[in-house]
């Protein structure tokens, strides 16, 4: 798959329908398998932390979640298809294991919220195989028993919904241990699912405002938004000369 290059995440250039036939291809595969779906916030945040950048590149296929990813590769001169949000993505891989074909693991999110989730995806598609589930909040003793849980419980795709950067490291740095086929970084979808957050109506996702919309409802995401701006502004100055640099270390 071709790949472009927006700030150092090297994002794949694939539609909807091509993520998902080859996360689907994953499931076929040896080995374990990562899939991140950043944001403009979260190229902005790898821009700044090479290590963080470093993890991003790791995964096995990078999806442009943030409307934001598409106006920036139409910049560089290299423009993505469309914008492949992660909870879509996520929620078609459900959708294709509504047979039961396909074990799920949930991970993240604040106590009580999985439960919910799997409860109201179960309503929707009552064969869903849910092997396991644990919340997001852990430490050192309770993150060894998440751990040898979703070993024990051998699921064929880990939905890791921490956020940002902290879904992504975690990870690159337990999915070999763990074997699972597929391991997903999908920030908030948990609470989407589980109803505990609204998705922003579909006339804002077609118009790219999806940010505006939750900005609306939560008003405290102001400053968080505010690095909008700076990612715009970063790839139209910048976005060239690391893509430059980027070619030469091939």
């Amino acid at each position: 798959m071709k790949k472009i290059n927006i700030l150092g995440a090297m994002v794949d250039r694939v539609t909807m329908e091509e993520a998902v036939e080859k996360a689907l291809g994953f499931l076929k595969e040896e080995g374990s398998h990562a899939i991140y779906t950043p944001n403009s916030e979260i190229v902005m945040a790898a821009y700044r932390d090479p290590s963080f950048c470093e993890v991003l590149n790791s995964g096995d296929l990078i999806i442009a979640d943030g409307i934001g990813l598409v106006h920036a590769s139409k910049i560089l001169k290299e423009p993505l298809p469309e914008r492949v949000a992660g909870f879509d993505l996520a929620s078609r891989l459900i959708r294709e294991s509504a047979d039961g074909a396909h074990s799920l693991y949930f991970f993240g999110g604040r106590p009580g919220v999985a439960q919910k989730a799997i409860a109201n995806l179960k309503a929707e598609y009552p064969n869903l195989s849910v092997s396991g589930f644990s919340d997001g909040y852990f430490d050192a003793e309770k993150e060894k028993t998440i751990i040898a849980d979703i070993k024990e419980k051998k699921p064929d795709i880990l939905f890791v919904c921490l956020g940002a950067p902290k879904q992504e490291k975690w990870i690159a740095a337990h999915r070999d241990e763990l074997g699972v086929p597929l391991c997903l970084g999908v920030g908030g979808s948990l609470d989407v699912w589980a109803g505990e957050v609204e998705r922003a109506p579909e006339k804002y996702q077609k118009a790219g405002l999806e940010w505006l919309y939750r900005l609306m409802k939560q008003p405290s995401r102001f400053f968080r938004m505010l690095e909008l701006p700076k990612f715009g502004l970063t790839v139209l100055f910048k976005g060239k000369a690391v893509q430059t640099k980027g070619k030469r270390h091939e």
